[in-house]
């Protein structure tokens, strides 16, 4: 009997024989695929499968390592505002519960199964700001006798419970704009510090807790809590706090006890900022909170609050995604989220499908899950045509679902870049090691990334950041596939079974040096970055005697070197040699030679004990250059 899976309700995705029948041959293994274009004429459309061979190609070769893991995802979604809420139910029950379904239903929509919700009013409300505890102006309620979450009955909280019953893998993050205002420096919810008293922060804490309470006597679960939007970020017309690091410390130190002893499994994620903070909040930045600049989340991770902070959350708005591999680097133990990025109306409005999707998958889908991030969070999940309700705030932002008032729903570009990951890479899947070539910031290659989920599937996501077709291949052991995307392209390819491969050796520490070695640009270090998207390059023609020698860190055995040209297949070596060293200083005789003939060139080392590897050139081709995008090595 053959093996089939379903993602996503989209079909069988891949049919593989582990045994095939007697006198019967096994089927060919297929990757399908689904496309979306920038033209919206294909969205999400199935293109069918391709076949995995063992056949030799020529065009750049995606390679994927499923013995490389990193983080476990969470999910992906965006946000129910209040906003949100009131565009949806403008709707009648019938088209309401149809763009419900589309959104978080696993089998007939995205399977969208992450939310971040605003505790209390955010940018995105159409009625003054208000928290779930207000008082009069300058009365007090320590004891939250007044704590309410009745404004959030009427539409928010019906549809959490109806997105948890279309996805019951959903998961619910929880964020404050404000805190209610009789706790702030200022007395309202513009502005302001949390005032500087202990009360106060247990004060606040304990609101957190209860809305924590509240929400689960509601139905709706909350998995994950921040304490402070963007809390470098103070805009005099929405709700919004100044928090410090050192201030959302004591919060943390106050809410971590108080949901353990509260018996509430909901884990706190810290910062919920920009990449780096932006420009604008850096001119805004008080003299006692300057230790923040860009530096806010290690700040918190280096206090005592720590213990109690389970991740550190991003938002898009300035800097880009490697701010977050800089900070696992930095806290290699600690999680991170990504938890909101709006979608924007181009200068042109007509560019704005095209645009949002293919910076969209470069930055939030490929180059956030790149980065270390467990989620990829949107913005408003739906808005009116105007890029509102709201009051003050985002005038050109976008949700996933434009809601007109005829009742008209339209999937934006946010809809198709959330739903090639959501609807076929599962909570709990892992993201594995793929070469990509493509950058956050755009240099027209082909950009990729990769998980395993739980029931073993692969998945690849890969954008095509040129705005021409481009041909590549993706390679897991000894198969692969050829696939020629078209222009600015999102694609998902999905397989099931694995191929043979050789353990991958872990690349954290490499060094390299080189002869030539330029100063700047194509510098050695880039062949062993882990990045497939730079490159080491003589800059000049082929000599013998250049060479690249790469220190493994360590004595290991190792059974094979791939050096790999990238996308510059041509610059592969005309004529190489191989030797090996313990030492840097005594070297092997040749454990490799030949003439390269494409983008990998292997070295098969035996299982030997080395730490370095040099490749040395051995012929002349004065009008090619020799390149290295990136070494990886394979265990015996």
């Amino acid at each position: 009997m053959f093996r089939s899976a379903t993602v996503a309700g989209a079909g069988v995705i891949a049919l593989i024989a582990p045994v095939p029948a007697f006198g019967h041959p096994a089927p060919t293994p297929t990757a399908h695929v689904w496309i979306t274009t920038p033209d919206g004429t294909q969205l999400l459309a199935d293109k069918g499968t391709v076949a995995f061979d063992k056949t030799t190609t020529t065009v750049p070769t995606v390679v994927v390592d499923p013995g490389r893991g990193f983080q476990t995802m969470t999910g992906f979604g965006a946000s129910i505002t209040d906003s949100s809420a009131a565009v949806l139910y403008g709707l009648d029950p019938q088209a309401r519960d149809a763009a419900m379904t589309s959104l978080f239903s696993p089998s007939r929509g995205d399977g969208i199964d992450f939310l971040r919700q605003p505790v209390g009013a955010s940018d995105f409300t159409d009625e003054p700001p208000y928290t779930y505890d207000d008082v009069p102006a300058g009365q007090t309620d320590y004891g939250l006798r007044h704590f309410s979450v009745a404004h959030d009955r009427s539409q928010i909280l019906p549809l959490l419970r109806q997105a948890e019953r279309l996805n019951p893998h959903l998961t619910v993050m929880a964020t404050p704009w404000s805190p209610p205002a009789w706790m702030k420096t200022g007395g309202s919810t513009i502005g302001g510090r949390l005032i500087d008293k202990p009360e106060i922060y247990r004060a606040y804490a304990a609101y957190l807790v209860k809305f924590v309470q509240a929400y689960r006597a509601e139905g709706v679960h909350v998995d994950f809590l921040s304490v402070q939007n963007e809390p470098q970020n103070v805009t005099p017309s929405i709700p919004g706090t100044d928090m410090g690091s050192v201030q959302e410390a004591k919060v943390i130190e106050q809410l971590g006890p108080m949901l353990r002893a509260a018996g509430l499994r909901t884990q706190i994620l810290g910062y919920d900022h920009n990449w780096t903070e932006h420009p604008g909040d850096v001119g805004n930045t008080p003299p006692d909170e300057t230790a923040d600049i860009n530096h806010y989340p290690q700040n918190l991770l280096a206090s005592p609050a720590a213990r109690w902070i389970a991740g550190t959350a991003y938002h898009c708005y300035s800097g880009d995604p490697s701010a977050m591999t800089a900070l696992h680097k930095a806290f290699p133990a600690e999680d991170i989220y990504f938890t909101e990025c709006s979608g924007s109306e181009s200068s042109d409005h007509a560019n704005t499908f095209s645009d949002t999707l293919k910076w969209h998958a470069r930055n939030l889908i490929i180059g956030n899950t790149r980065n270390w991030a467990k989620s990829v969070v949107n913005w408003n999940i739906a808005l009116d045509p105007a890029g509102g309700p709201h009051t003050n705030g985002c005038t050109g932002c976008t949700g996933v679902l434009t809601v007109a008032p005829d009742g008209t729903v339209t999937r934006n570009a946010e809809y198709y870049t959330l739903g090639h990951v959501a609807r076929f890479v599962r909570p709990g899947a892992r993201r594995i090691a793929s070469t990509s070539f493509g950058t956050t910031g755009w240099n027209g290659q082909v950009m990729d990334v990769a998980f395993v989920n739980p029931d073993g599937s692969t998945v690849l996501v890969a954008h095509n950041e040129n705005d021409n077709p481009q041909t590549f291949a993706v390679r897991e052991g000894d198969h692969a596939f050829t696939y020629t995307l078209p222009g600015g392209a999102v694609a998902t390819f999905v397989w099931n079974g694995r191929f043979a491969t050789p353990r991958p050796v872990d690349p954290a520490g490499w060094t390299a040096t080189a002869d030539p070695a330029q100063p700047t640009g194509d510098v050695p270090a880039n062949a062993a970055d882990d990045d497939a998207s730079t490159r080491f390059s003589t800059g000049t023609g082929q000599q013998p005697g250049q060479y690249l020698q790469v220190d493994l860190g360590r004595v290991r055995s190792v059974g094979e070197v791939v050096f790999d040209t990238g996308v510059a297949t041509g610059d592969y070596p005309r004529g190489y040699a191989v030797t090996v060293s313990t030492d840097g200083t005594h070297w092997s005789t040749a454990v490799g030679h030949g003439a390269g003939t494409g983008q990998f060139t292997t070295a098969d080392l035996h299982g030997r004990r080395v730490r370095f590897v040099r490749i040395t050139l051995t012929a002349a081709a004065p009008d090619n250059w020799w390149s290295v995008a990136d070494v990886r090595a394979y265990s015996n």
